[in-house]
């Protein structure tokens, strides 16, 4: 795990900043953060480098979401964190006994397959149908998209770190304001990761060996995150949400090619 060059440092390094800077309020920035994790430690010929990466990328997550709660904890909206974490605590559970079943690569198509299929089915209901004026079927509607991406979240961010895509398609379904977006993300996120740290050590993929180099990547990950308020100051609601939506078609893409 210590084997590491002058360039794997770099591309961790940065991967941790984009991350911090997703959380602190650029929508899609740490998209490739996994990639790259997963990249580093199987070029530089870690056993098992990907499955790994999960395990070193998690600490760093967490420092992240640290920063952004911090920034945005007056913003969540508790009613949404409190529809989707039961759901996506299922999922971690779930995902944590079939850890060792299910690849990161048929993970991530699974999760490219629902991603482009539920935006297709978001815009398609959007443009389509009529709005739903009945506030009983409204409340149906978001229960349903909060259980199952409850869980899809849940298994995703316990197998690939991958919940980020999922949570967002969510809470931009449900409409939320830029800023109630990232403080609600950002306290989802915190109790979730805080959350698999436990079931992450019982299946040896943190270690105190992973985490000798986890915590020199807090540092750009915090300054991502601490910087990232600074970008969305600067966007407004409409090219918030279409970044959030971009980064979500992205994903979808990206995991299934």
């Amino acid at each position: 795990m210590l084997e590491l060059t002058v360039w794997h440092w770099t591309a961790l390094a940065l991967g941790s900043w984009l991350t911090g800077l997703g959380k602190g309020g650029v929508p899609g920035a740490g998209i490739v953060t996994v990639a790259v994790f997963a990249w580093v430690l199987d070029h530089a010929g870690v056993d098992e480098g990907v499955r790994r990466s999960v395990g070193l990328l998690l600490p760093v997550l967490v420092s992240a979401d640290l920063v952004a709660v911090l920034i945005y904890r007056q913003h969540a909206d508790w009613r949404h964190l409190l529809r989707l974490l039961p759901w996506t605590f299922l999922g971690i559970l779930g995902g944590y006994f079939v850890f060792d079943y299910l690849s990161g690569d048929r993970l991530k198509t699974i999760i490219g397959i629902i991603l482009l299929s539920m935006t297709a089915l978001h815009f398609g209901k959007r443009f389509l149908l009529p709005s739903e004026a009945n506030p009983n079927t409204a409340s149906r509607g978001e229960l349903a998209w909060g259980v199952a991406l409850g869980l899809l979240a849940g298994g995703a961010t316990m197998l690939a770190n991958a919940a980020g895509p999922v949570a967002a398609l969510y809470l931009i379904v449900m409409r939320l304001p830029k800023y109630v977006f990232l403080g609600t993300s950002a306290w989802l996120f915190l109790i979730v990761n805080v959350s698999k740290i436990p079931f992450m050590v019982d299946l040896e993929i943190i270690s105190f060996e992973s985490f000798e180099v986890s915590w020199k990547l807090f540092f750009p990950a915090a300054l991502g995150a601490w910087m990232g308020p600074w970008v969305a100051r600067r966007l407004n609601q409409t090219m918030f949400e279409a970044l959030v939506w971009f980064f979500i078609v992205v994903t979808g893409v990206k995991f299934l090619f």
